[in-house]
């Protein structure tokens, strides 16, 4: 199944309250985009347009850098954008994805064994 299938697949099956949380998170995603953040960089550079930036942005996506950046390129693709949001909200809530399990930390440094006599490992 590919990802088209699968995005199709799951919105079909989605419930009333999805659809209602993907509509308001639609509508945050216009009153920050379009609104509070336009309007300072309308304040700040005289003439700016959103779309024109929108537009450079998607071109300059892989030379950007920052969490600031990043927010700012899922704002233009709604599916990152709430993917997003869900993996905060998730954070928030003690749900986030938990990996302390699976990870080992190795030092690279070989150190000298410790003599006979300092290895205390015998009760």
């Amino acid at each position: 199944m590919d990802a088209l299938e699968e995005e199709s697949f799951a919105l079909s099956f989605s419930s009333a309250s999805d659809a209602e949380f993907d509509a308001v998170v639609g509508y945050l995603e216009d009153i920050i985009m379009e609104k509070y953040i336009e309007e300072q960089l309308l304040e700040r550079i005289p003439g700016f347009n959103m779309a024109a930036f929108t537009t450079t942005l998607q071109h300059h996506k892989d030379e950007v850098a920052g969490d600031i950046f990043d927010m700012l390129l899922t704002f233009t693709d709604f599916l990152a954008f709430k993917e997003m949001f869900l993996d905060y909200r998730a954070e928030k809530e003690g749900r986030g994805l938990d990996l302390s399990t699976g990870l080992v930390v190795t030092s690279l440094c070989k150190s000298s064994p410790l003599p006979a006599s300092q290895n205390n490992l015998r009760p």
